[in-house]
């Protein structure tokens, strides 16, 4: 039985929705080799979709979007073009994503690395809670990572990868005060990964998944006490209105693959495919300067500084990372995100870790951990 197949049975509703939004679509997510829809010929290219990251956040609305439909359209003369859609706002289940594209169904889509941790752990691991306390460091982790995961993406789910984008650093915004780490015992707080979920757990917190749309009604009724989002992404929320306390610590950064159905991608036409090679690593390189600058951002507006000029300026409290909080995030990410990330990918996934990321980092783990 083919996994379509398989997936078809297991996830009926789910992929007959995914279906009837990609056909109510149809007309404005297509591609065109500079032919008009609706004047179409024998000789036009078959039309593949693209679906996006998060709505409303600067990754799509200042790169993704503007490069698929501005951007290609002049690099390539007129030849090419496209419009994209965010996943959150078609109905698209994040979870599903990497399937969907395995599958076909989204012939190129983004997929958000959190989204991973149920079905495909193994993918997550360059971002894992605790890793990364600056993007220096997950720019090292991604690098040694990335090998891996482009043979592996390509032999084992038949998709091709094509961009590795990140969001800014996922901080802690609190609706009252903290001092550091410790005091987030028995506090609610938002989590969007396993990862994150193991890392506040570690320190009394109680982790609540939640989605990015649902975290402004979450801590405005009370049933949360801290989100971990983005520190910009907070600042588009208004969390600078809500919330008190911006603790500055990376607990993630929120990485998503951007990729293609194997087949839909070897469909395209050759010089397409080439312009594609040579452009996306451009808008790579670009979302993560955006990234690192949009990281600093957030905490200057969010906090009311007078160098904050992307953002809502706020007066929240900055609290800066202790030399002890330091010193507990390394033992909580080698003593339970690790391990919990071990148990949860395989036995395989030591060897995975120790040639991989644990080699680049100096954080190597027994086989049999």
């Amino acid at each position: 039985m083919s996994p379509a197949t398989q997936y078809r049975r297991r996830n009926p509703f789910r992929l007959q929705r995914a279906k009837a939004w990609l056909r109510a679509l149809a007309g404005a997510v297509l591609v065109f080799c500079g032919v008009p829809v609706g004047a179409q010929s024998s000789h036009a290219m078959q039309p593949f979709r693209v679906v996006g990251g998060l709505a409303g956040i600067s990754q799509y609305t200042r790169w993704e979007e503007p490069f698929w439909t501005r951007e290609l359209p002049r690099i390539s003369g007129g030849r090419f073009r496209a419009d994209i859609v965010p996943f959150d706002r078609a109905g698209v289940p994040g979870d599903e994503m990497l399937r969907l594209v395995q599958l076909g169904v989204v012939p190129f889509g983004t997929v958000l690395m959190s989204s991973l941790t149920a079905n495909f752990p193994q993918y997550t691991a360059p971002d894992l809670a605790g890793l990364n306390p600056d993007i220096a460091s997950l720019r090292a982790s991604v690098a040694a990572f990335r090998p891996y995961l482009e043979q592996t993406l390509r032999k084992e789910q038949g998709v091709e990868l094509l961009a590795v984008y990140v969001y800014p650093a996922q901080v802690l915004f609190c609706r009252t005060p903290l001092a550091g780490l410790s005091d987030l015992s028995g506090r609610r707080v938002r989590v969007s990964s396993a990862g994150q979920a193991d890392f506040v757990g570690a320190l009394g917190a109680v982790p609540v998944r939640t989605a990015f749309s649902q975290v402004v009604r979450s801590l405005e009724t009370g049933s949360m006490d801290c989100a971990i989002t983005g520190t910009m992404s907070g600042n588009t929320l208004g969390l600078h209105t809500i919330t008190t306390h911006l603790y500055d610590l990376p607990i993630t950064w929120g990485l998503a693959l951007f990729g293609a159905n194997r087949a839909a991608w070897e469909a395209l036409p050759p010089e397409l495919r080439a312009l594609l090679r040579q452009e996306l690593p451009r808008l790579e390189s670009a979302i993560w300067q955006e990234s690192e600058r949009d990281t600093a951002q957030g905490v200057a507006c969010n906090s009311g500084a007078a160098h904050c000029v992307s953002g809502r300026k706020g007066q929240m409290v900055v609290v800066p990372v202790s030399g002890l909080d330091e010193q507990r995030r390394q033992e909580i990410f080698r003593q339970t995100v690790l391990p919990s990330w071990l148990q949860r990918c395989g036995l395989r996934c030591a060897d995975l870790w120790n040639q991989t990321i644990g080699a680049a980092r100096g954080l190597g783990v027994p086989k049999n951990p």
